[in-house]
């Protein structure tokens, strides 16, 4: 095992410190923010990610990925490198919002229909965020608009997958894993006890998210209190001056960079350019924030998996996701004014409550499940058929 440099040991010990101190000398504010945390976590975070994580994780001890991968080998095997089984984990990677996706291929590569290497390439485009999020809480409730909500979403999704077909080549020379051989891997399981083991190992995942969520929630507030947020933003906006990035952009950026949602609501109140704040809104929604990445590294563990293609997909997403919006800004109009029904859908967010997001996640993962189930069914009926 490496050693750490003997510097490390002290400057963490110092940061620990400054941080206890913070929590002492402004107790109040970390009160609130961790009481924040807990009310986003209760209101959204377990309502809309528990299901899809039950969800996911019966696709894959229920056998069910393998008979799609029958079907979608010869698209996923080409384009991305991997093999068909994998597309679950790139389906439920769209649909189901950070960190789905990356615990999906988890799923996948303990269960033995993936390889490392697949399960590499998969991590660097699979988390994405969920289009509810997107649509929804940044294109209506912050920028008002639906066009930049199906701007956002579309950038985002394509960034996705040109970030999937960059990792393609991601040790070229190990190819996918061959679908009969996945098959036989990841043999399937009873249904009850796929269904109570899914069930426990989601709700243990579903509290390491809250755990990062609260405290992540905490650090962005006690930086913004200290003023070492804005000291950093104003550095930065002197280098990022000849792109036009002003000292307030900066330091909203910086918050996005740790806290994806903490960044976007900041811009909120930002009296930036429309195409700039876009920009930087696909690039935070790319990049997801360091939370997400833990949260992600919490799933990895002791896996064997490696962290840095994950790391360099999510920030060539961020990167693309940000190019892809100037462009289409060019082909999208945002001179029209706000409609009648975009005011109600934001009323309607602005009052969503633990069951309204229960509700609406509910039926996603119903809709995913039953075309997976017919999909799956289909496949094997197919099977047979033949064999006959």
């Amino acid at each position: 095992m490496k050693k750490r440099p003997l510097y490390i040991e002290p400057l963490l010990g110092a940061s620990i410190f400054i941080c206890a101190a913070a929590f002492v000398i402004k107790p109040a504010e970390a009160a609130q923010s961790a009481r924040e945390g807990i009310t986003l976590c209760l209101d959204v975070i377990v309502p809309s990610l528990f299901p899809f994580f039950v969800l996911s994780t019966l696709i894959v001890e229920l056998g069910l990925a393998r008979y799609l991968g029958k079907t979608l080998d010869r698209v996923m095997r080409p384009l991305f490198g991997v093999s068909g089984a994998c597309s679950a984990a790139l389906a439920l990677g769209f649909v189901g919002g950070y960190p789905v996706g990356a615990r999906t291929t988890l799923a996948l590569y303990e269960k033995g229909a993936c390889s490392k290497t697949e399960a590499e390439r998969l991590l660097s485009f699979c988390n994405n965020s969920g289009p509810a999020f997107i649509l929804g809480a940044v294109g209506a409730g912050i920028f008002t608009s639906s066009k930049a909500g199906w701007l956002l979403y579309l950038s985002h999704t394509a960034a996705s997958l040109t970030v999937g077909l960059i990792f393609r080549f991601y040790k070229r020379g190990e190819p996918p894993r061959d679908g009969g051989g996945a098959a036989r891997a990841a043999e399937p399981v009873r249904m009850s006890r796929a269904f109570t083991g899914a069930v426990r190992s989601s709700f243990d995942a579903i509290m390491g998210v809250c755990a990062f969520v609260i405290f992540f929630a905490v650090a962005i507030r006690m930086l913004y209190v200290f003023g070492i947020l804005g000291a950093l933003g104003a550095a930065l906006g002197v280098l990022l001056k000849p792109l036009g990035v002003t000292p307030g952009l900066a330091e909203r950026l910086l918050a996005g960079l740790i806290e994806a949602a903490s960044g976007l609501w900041a811009l909120q109140n930002q009296s930036a350019a429309l195409t700039q704040k876009l920009a930087l809104a696909a690039f935070m929604l790319g990049w997801a924030g360091l939370s997400v990445h833990c949260q992600v590294l919490s799933f990895i563990g002791d896996s064997g998996l490696k962290m840095w293609p994950y790391i360099t997909g999510k920030l060539l997403h961020g990167v693309f996701s940000a190019l892809y919006a100037i462009l289409l800004m060019r082909v999208l109009d945002f001179r029209l004014p706000v409609s009648g029904y975009l005011l109600e859908e934001m009323d309607g967010l602005s009052r969503l409550d633990f069951m309204g997001a229960l509700s609406g996640t509910l039926r996603v993962a119903s809709v995913i499940c039953a075309v997976i189930v017919f999909w799956a069914a289909a496949a094997l009926l197919k099977r047979n058929w033949k064999r006959v």
